[in-house]
């Protein structure tokens, strides 16, 4: 077997390379911590950013983002502000629906804030339709081997049983 001198080892140029991906979530940390020092934003928005740092907080660069705008992100009490839009008011709701953890009370406080929200909105269903890419979303970034589908099946067979509702 002859050996073709001409061809040549291709080397990846992209293996030394960092990814955009984790340049972005390079700057997004950078840019947190700068507003986290930043003593003129006021201490409990700067706390709700540094935790949203601490746990991969999927809503950090908004927060970043309304820090840096001059928004105050944090209510008297400490707690998140809410914002002020329908489009951001179910954006916020449905992560708080959807989060990880066994926050019964928040999630449901958070549902019945959302059915209102959906209610008394002008244009409900472009708003539920948000709702439900979101949650959509939300669940494909969580559904691991199958798990969604599986309870959603759980689901359907007791809601539906008999074709009737269950109460």
């Amino acid at each position: 077997m002859a050996n073709d001198s001409s061809a040549s080892v291709r080397e990846n140029p992209h293996v030394h390379q960092t990814s955009r991906t984790n340049t972005i979530v390079n700057a997004l940390r950078e840019r947190a911590l700068a507003v986290i020092n930043d003593r003129s934003i006021d201490a409990p928005s700067r706390a709700i950013i540094r935790y949203s740092l601490e746990i991969n907080d999927p809503l950090l660069a908004e927060l970043v983002r309304r820090a840096d705008a001059g928004e105050t992100i944090a209510n008297g009490a400490g707690y998140l502000n809410i914002p002020s839009t329908d489009e951001e008011k179910v954006e916020a709701l449905a992560e708080l629906i959807c989060r990880a953890g066994d926050e019964a009370g928040t999630k449901s406080a958070a549902l019945l804030v959302l059915m209102s929200t959906l209610e008394n909105a002008s244009h409900p269903k472009a708003l539920a339709n948000l709702a439900k890419h979101l949650a959509f979303t939300r669940c494909g970034e969580l559904n691991f081997n199958g798990v969604v589908e599986a309870q959603i099946a759980v689901f359907e067979s007791e809601l539906l049983a008999d074709d009737t509702l269950v109460s």
